[in-house]
């Protein structure tokens, strides 16, 4: 496959991401997929998917997990219901998430992904401890079947990450970096943090956004790709000097407005394609 071949975060049954006529449409060779509802995790229907796939020929390089009940209505709601964080729900998130590897594993993808939600910064919390445990657990599942886990970036500074991920202890642990959601959150500059976390990513969301007048408070804003305080031509060059090759899959995230989600995408596409032949 190409150096950074250009893809698009997708979705089975709608959601999160754009359908996958549309990824065709765009012509990406490469998606992100958002796991299906459970109904949809079945044998049956994956080998239909990969059929479908196949068809237009596009290959799964990501699938993440996402659950019932995870909110991103402002910080303190995404603090309170994002990923195995909170402890009332990990339980039976946590079972979820190792049935979405193996449904991933049934698409004969190598990589499962999720937001992990806000891991506290004290390395004495004892709520961290539990986060530890449990990553530990999800990426040994993973591992049993020839797996990695990426943990997406946004709710924690560059350098609780590293902490983190050296704290797990697990060869197969990376990041899926999205330097959007590090302005959205408020939690560092991106091309600083990438830089800070370079070693560990493995794969990238292509997303725009600009800064809140309180960062780590309120959102900062979500823009089209190049219309942001990102600077993707650094954050390509940067991609380049960390050896990082692997797929840039663009994240819009306006799935109530499927029209202008895919106008706004394909003007990404453009972008990266210019910056693409300008860097490599």
């Amino acid at each position: 496959m190409e150096k950074w071949p250009l893809g698009v975060f997708a979705s089975i049954n709608a959601g999160l991401g754009v359908h996958l006529d549309v990824a065709h449409e765009l012509g990406v060779p490469t998606i992100h997929l958002h796991a299906p509802a459970r109904a949809a995790r079945t044998a049956q229907h994956g080998e239909n998917f990969l059929a479908r796939l196949n068809e237009l020929g596009i290959a799964i390089s990501v699938v993440f997990g996402g659950f019932e009940g995870e909110s991103y209505a402002d910080i303190p709601t995404v603090k309170r219901t994002i990923g195995l964080v909170p402890p009332e729900t990990r339980a039976e998130r946590t079972r979820e998430m190792e049935e979405i590897a193996d449904f991933a594993r049934l698409l004969g993808v190598d990589t499962v992904a999720l937001h992990l939600g806000f891991v506290p910064h004290d390395r004495a919390d004892r709520l961290r401890a539990e986060v530890v445990e449990v990553t530990r657990r999800l990426c040994d599942h993973c591992a049993a079947q020839g797996q990695r886990l990426h943990l997406e970036t946004g709710q924690e500074t560059a350098d609780t990450l590293l902490e983190f991920l050296e704290d797990v202890e697990r060869d197969n642990l990376f990041v899926n970096f999205d330097p959007a959601n590090m302005i959205l959150y408020g939690c560092g500059e991106p091309i600083e943090a990438l830089r800070k976390v370079g070693r560990y990513v493995r794969s990238v969301h292509c997303k725009d956004a600009t800064w809140s007048d309180r960062p780590g408070e309120t959102w900062g804003a979500e823009v089209p790709l190049g219309e942001g305080d990102v600077g993707f031509e650094n954050f390509l060059a940067t991609l380049k000097d960390l050896g990082y090759d692997g797929p840039l899959t663009i994240e819009r995230e306006i799935p109530q407005d499927p029209d202008r989600q895919k106008h706004e995408i394909g003007r990404g596409i453009r972008l990266l394609n210019e910056l693409k032949s300008k860097i490599l």
